[in-house]
């Protein structure tokens, strides 16, 4: 594991800089107003498959506004879920012939090597979906008594219609909505749904299928009420900060604040910040299409400091292609800012560091703060004076990239 400088242990940030970022529910760029302690619940893996590239974009993405939050005083506690049972990993378990809960701790023990790998800051708790079925009874069961379910064929449905604001993080249309359920795991053409847009919370399980006994029958939760017993047990009713890939704002996370707004009638986070996804080579990285660049294969090859130098050069808000000529050239970047940085011991002011500092700052341009590691590197090399090459080490350090292991 990467050992964290003295500095990034000790120093804190003493001026009145605020962090902006974009807010999917606001649509625009917003300054983040918390306290001195963050709440952050990001969406972690369905664990029935490696961690691959646009895993690591995005849990970089959180991992750089924490240690930026940290930089400017901030204690920041992020809960992570793993989501060990749904209807991903139970057929990949089928398929393999393995129990699931099997699956899912092998794949959790790759997914921690490579995130310890990548040096990003670790969950204060990451709750297993199979280990907080109580609290999703719970949630359901005062969803039914708020008139918010109904039951049909043993499936207990959430009731979209009761939720006046359904669609208000995504702000898509109704058709919109409706096509994009169909191809991310709903069944809005299903007759027994009262609305297109309603979803599961409970259903039977299949013969080979893990079930629990409940007050709707025996069976299993749905995918997106998980997320909301989750995130209210580790961190209460409203949460600063919630994360995840863009592909989950709808329907993933539309559907968890409905249903948690409907129980809490408090709002469910303060802002909403999605990570862009990521193409392989001019093509869409899926596992049907076996595409997928896996970070336990790609830091075979080059150094984690690397992988993380070069998803800085894409902002976390886009979708990119990741090209197969990225690792290298990153590798030789790294290999440039380790030499120029030298043996230096960290210098946490001079303007490098407030020149990264300001980038993280704005909507997290980690493309920029890179520019201007890489373009310190250079100066260095040039002789051409400041900036302190200890102020370099600091500045990659803000990054977490340490330069002098």
């Amino acid at each position: 594991m990467v050992k964290e400088l003295p500095w990034l242990q000790t120093k804190k940030e003493t001026t009145s800089m605020t962090m902006r970022l974009y807010d999917t529910a606001r649509q625009e760029i917003v300054d983040l107003e918390v306290g001195d302690h963050v709440q952050m619940y990001v969406c972690g893996i369905t664990p029935y498959d490696s961690t691959h590239l646009g895993h690591a974009a995005t849990y970089l993405t959180y991992d750089l506004i924490i240690r930026r939050l940290e930089d400017l005083g901030h204690t920041v506690e992020l809960v992570r879920n793993v989501t060990d049972v749904d209807d991903s990993i139970l057929p990949k378990a089928r398929e393999l012939g393995i129990d699931f809960l099997k699956l899912a701790e092998s794949e959790m023990d790759r997914f921690s090597q490579d995130m310890e790998a990548l040096n990003t800051r670790p969950a204060s708790s990451e709750p297993r979906a199979t280990e907080s079925i109580a609290g999703m009874i719970e949630l359901i069961s005062a969803l039914e008594s708020g008139g918010h379910t109904y039951t049909i064929d043993g499936i207990t449905y959430f009731d979209v219609s009761t939720f006046a604001s359904f669609g208000k993080l995504s702000h898509l249309t109704n058709a919109e909505m409706v096509a994009l359920a169909a191809e991310r795991g709903g069944s809005p053409d299903d007759p027994r749904q009262r609305n297109a847009l309603d979803f599961v919370l409970w259903q039977p399980s299949a013969d080979d299928e893990p079930r629990w006994d409940s007050p709707f029958g025996p069976g299993r939760p749905g995918w997106h009420i998980e997320c909301s017993a989750m995130s209210m047990d580790a961190l209460g009713t409203t949460i600063d900060i919630h994360g995840g890939g863009g592909d989950l704002i709808f329907p993933h996370h539309e559907c968890e604040i409905a249903q948690s707004e409907c129980v809490t009638g408090e709002l469910f986070s303060r802002y909403w910040v999605h990570a862009g996804l990521v193409a392989y080579q001019g093509t869409k990285m899926s596992k049907s299409l076996g595409n997928l660049v896996f970070v336990s294969d790609l830091r075979q090859k080059i150094d984690p400091r690397a992988i993380r130098l070069a998803l800085m050069a894409h902002h976390y808000r886009s979708d990119f292609e990741w090209f197969d000529e990225e690792g290298p050239q990153a590798q030789s970047d790294l290999e440039w800012l380790v030499r120029a940085a030298g043996d230096a011991d960290p210098v946490s002011h001079g303007p490098l560091i407030d020149e990264v500092r300001s980038a993280l700052d704005d909507d997290l341009d980690a493309p920029r703060a890179r520019a201007a590691l890489l373009a310190a590197a250079q100066s260095i090399e040039d002789g051409a004076g400041p900036p302190h090459r200890g102020c370099l080490v600091a500045a990659a350090s803000l990054c977490g990239i340490d330069l002098r292991e």
